[in-house]
């Protein structure tokens, strides 16, 4: 017989579970003290920038977590998290939780770096730095915006994948339902279900996850496609997805060189921007936004995101795209490559580029503009249950005005990741790219899907960080290494013992 030992009992009193969580810390000094030095920073702001900031898009958030409809534009998902929060009648503790969620998804970096990588504790912490102190990742988290939960939800997902050498269908059905929620909230999420489900066929994981993740991600997506037809009359997620491609051409597009028919195409002739390409302005929102410069205004007040006129900006920017290849193609690279410099230039227009900064003049008088059956003035005193513009209070807005001037993760640091990534992915040749390979292609494709579809924007390239840090901190793991990850080798077999 062979004697069993008894597994160790746990002291589940008070001061057991104190002293676990003592070990816990000294097991994670460096990134216990790194993760309390960001929620410090976090306080900080809280308490120099109450109760939230504003962006022009968060009065559409609040609006619908008001008076609950499918939003032509964009997604409800975190206007369902808005929705939630309501009864307590406070933006103050809507940017708790996501300040929260800046953390977890430190948290989650961490955990997936030491745990399944082997990457050491400080090499796992540096790469949650982005996260943890990059002044603009806090300022979103302060933000009424959806940024700070499709990170943490795009981190989840990429995370989930990687933690799973084996993937049961089980965890492909819990994953597609986080790729649900995170198109939901912003739609570019919904691409990342094809970036996942070719990982998975490269990695051999089965049929069964894999269709257990589509059909999970399917049903709540499509269901809200319903109910966006019965509301808005098409299926679909939103309303916009051609109007923001007619602004990407707005900038190149050349009706003599698209050969519209005046008659035949009138609804596309009357997109026509008649200002020479070389005299338009520099950055194509102006033509999306603006009345006075785009073309949309024509079709009617108010009359940008129909489906009407969401079908003809998409044909007409499809038109101009396969007119124009190379002009696409060059905008594209331009505003691609604007993710990669050293300084902060500005861009696109002044109003939007303050409005990331903290010292900005913007969050500190809600406008009052027309918004759905109200204005955004009263929807967001609504939702506070008093006022809600952003009260400066010193010295503690001064803390984070001065912090964000020199603390943030330049453009060139971010190219300089994605290359380590690459490397990482072009060495794994033989795996096409081995566990790099996700959170690479996500990091790179969240920079070129608005340069692609809309226009770089420096929001747009927060989320594509932690990633971008994932994929560089896995593959410098290997080489610490000498070429595997924990979860890459191959498990030596025990020989069983010889019959007596």
């Amino acid at each position: 017989m062979v004697a069993v030992a008894d597994p160790p009992s746990v002291d589940s009193s008070p001061v057991g579970r104190w002293r676990r969580a003592i070990a816990l810390l000294r097991r994670h000094r460096v990134f216990a003290v790194a993760l309390a030095a960001g929620a410090v920073l976090r306080v900080v702001t809280m308490l120099g920038f109450g109760p939230a900031m504003w962006f022009n898009d968060s009065y559409d958030y609040v609006s619908v977590a008001l008076r609950l409809r499918p939003h032509p534009i964009r997604p409800d998902g975190y206007s369902f998290w808005l929705l939630i929060l309501k009864p307590f009648h406070s933006f103050a503790l809507v940017v708790f939780t996501q300040h929260l969620m800046g953390l977890a998804t430190a948290v989650l970096i961490y955990a997936l770096l030491t745990r399944k990588f082997g990457v050491p504790a400080w090499g796992a912490t540096l790469a949650t730095v982005p996260v943890l102190f990059d002044a603009y990742e806090i300022q979103l988290e302060q933000l009424i915006m959806s940024d700070t939960m499709f990170i943490l939800l795009v981190v989840g997902v990429v995370t989930l994948v990687l933690w799973h050498r084996a993937m049961s269908w089980k965890a492909g059905a819990a994953v597609g339902l986080l790729l649900a929620v995170t198109a939901l909230t912003r739609s570019i999420g919904l691409p990342i279900l094809a970036l996942v489900v070719v990982y998975l066929l490269i990695k051999r994981a089965g049929w069964r996850p894999i269709v257990a993740m589509v059909a999970a991600c399917a049903l709540p997506v499509v269901a809200y496609m319903g109910w966006f037809k019965a509301v808005n009359g098409q299926f679909a997620m939103t309303n916009s997805d051609g109007v923001i491609l007619y602004m990407r051409t707005s900038l190149f597009a050349d009706c003599h060189k698209m050969h519209l028919d005046q008659r035949r195409e009138l609804e596309l002739a009357l997109m026509c921007i008649n200002t020479p390409p070389s005299q338009r302005a520099h950055y194509a929102q102006a033509y999306l936004w603006w009345d006075d410069q785009n073309q949309l205004h024509v079709f009617g007040s108010g009359m940008k995101f129909t489906p009407e006129i969401n079908a003809n900006a998409s044909a007409f920017a499809k038109r101009a795209i396969l007119s124009q290849p190379g002009d696409y193609l060059a905008a594209v690279t331009k505003d691609f490559f604007r993710a990669f410099h050293w300084g902060r230039p500005q861009f696109p227009d002044p109003k939007t580029y303050l409005q990331y900064e903290f010292g900005n003049e913007y969050t500190r008088k809600i406008p009052k503009w027309s918004s759905y059956h109200s204005s955004t003035d009263r929807d967001a005193e609504a939702y506070e249950n008093g006022p809600a513009a952003t009260h400066v209070v010193s010295p503690w807005s001064d803390i984070m005005i001065g912090y964000q001037k020199v603390v943030r993760l330049p453009g060139i640091v971010l190219g300089l990741l994605l290359l380590v990534g690459l490397y990482g992915v072009v060495v794994r040749w033989r795996t096409l790219g081995g566990p790099v390979l996700l959170p690479w292609l996500a990091a790179a494709g969240l920079i070129l899907a608005p340069a692609a579809t809309a226009e770089f924007d420096y929001r747009y390239l927060l989320p594509a960080a932690p990633l971008a840090c994932l994929a560089a901190a896995i593959a410098l793991g290997r080489i610490r290494r000498g070429g595997h990850a924990p979860e890459e080798r191959v498990p030596a077999v025990e020989a069983a013992p010889a019959a007596e």
